[in-house]
C-alpha cells in the first residue's frame, strides 16, 4: 500500500490469499472499512475470487453484496432457488448475503469481484468505466477504483506535484488488480484504458 496526502493506491502484487474452508477457491482483499474488521465486523468489503470448483456460498447474513465476473465463462448462481446465469464480463449482479446460494461453473474457473456492504450502515454504487470520467467524493463518502482490464490513470484535480508510487498524485497508474481508496473530499480525473471499477460508498439512510 502507497499513502499519500489525497488517497491510497492498493497493488494487487501485495494482497494475500486466503483459501476458502470449502477449497473452492481463495480470496484475496482489496480493501474493508473499518480496516482490519473480521468478516463479521466489517462495514464494507471489496475483494477479488479465484473460484475453482462448484460449491456453496458462505452465507452472511445482513449483508448485501454485488459480484461481477471478471475473467472465465461464467456461473450459475441458485439464489434462494433461482437460477441466475452469471456468464457476461463487467455486468455486476446484487443479491443478498441472506440468501442461500449455490455456485455452479459453467466452464471452468473464474476469478470474480466482489462487494459487500453492511445493511442499514452502507450504501455502495458500483459502475464499470471503460471512459474517462470524473469521480466527485463528497463529504462523508469514500470511493474505491479498482482496475479490472488493462490499466487506468487517475488525475487529483484539488493538488498537484505530491509523490506517491506510479507517479504524483495528480497522475498515478493502476495496473490490473491495483485500486486506489479515495477517502478525502475532492474531484478526481479517472482515465481508464481498458475496465475499471467505480464504487461509492455512503452511510445509509
Amino acid at each position: 500500500m502507497t499513502t499519500s496526502e489525497r488517497f491510497q493506491v492498493l497493488r494487487a502484487g501485495e494482497r494475500p490469499a486466503t483459501a476458502w474452508l470449502n477449497g473452492g477457491g481463495v480470496t484475496r482483499e482489496v480493501a474493508g472499512f473499518p480496516v482490519g474488521a473480521g468478516l463479521d465486523a466489517f462495514d464494507w468489503r471489496v475483494s477479488l475470487a479465484d473460484v475453482a470448483s462448484a460449491g456453496p456460498f458462505s452465507p452472511f447474513p445482513g449483508i448485501d453484496r454485488v459480484i461481477t465476473l471478471v475473467e472465465g465463462a461464467g456461473m450459475a448462481l441458485t439464489v434462494d432457488g433461482t437460477e441466475q446465469l452469471v456468464d457476461a464480463p463487467f455486468r455486476p449482479f446484487a443479491f443478498s448475503g441472506d440468501a442461500t446460494t449455490e455456485c455452479r461453473l459453467l466452464a471452468g474457473p473464474v476469478v470474480d469481484f466482489n462487494v459487500m456492504t453492511r445493511r442499514g450502515r452502507v450504501e455502495a454504487a458500483v459502475d464499470l468505466a471503460t471512459a474517462a470520467t470524473t469521480v466527485d467524493v463528497p463529504d462523508g463518502s469514500t470511493a474505491l477504483l479498482v482496475c479490472l482490464v488493462g490499466t487506468a490513470t487517475i488525475h487529483d484535480t484539488s493538488i498537484h506535484g505530491a509523490s506517491v508510487d506510479g507517479g504524483t498524485v495528480d497522475g498515478v497508474e493502476l495496473a490490473r488488480y491495483d485500486a486506489a481508496l479515495l477517502d478525502t473530499p475532492g474531484t478526481y480525473e479517472l482515465h481508464p484504458d481498458g475496465t475499471t471499477a467505480v464504487i461509492a460508498f455512503h452511510t445509509a439512510p
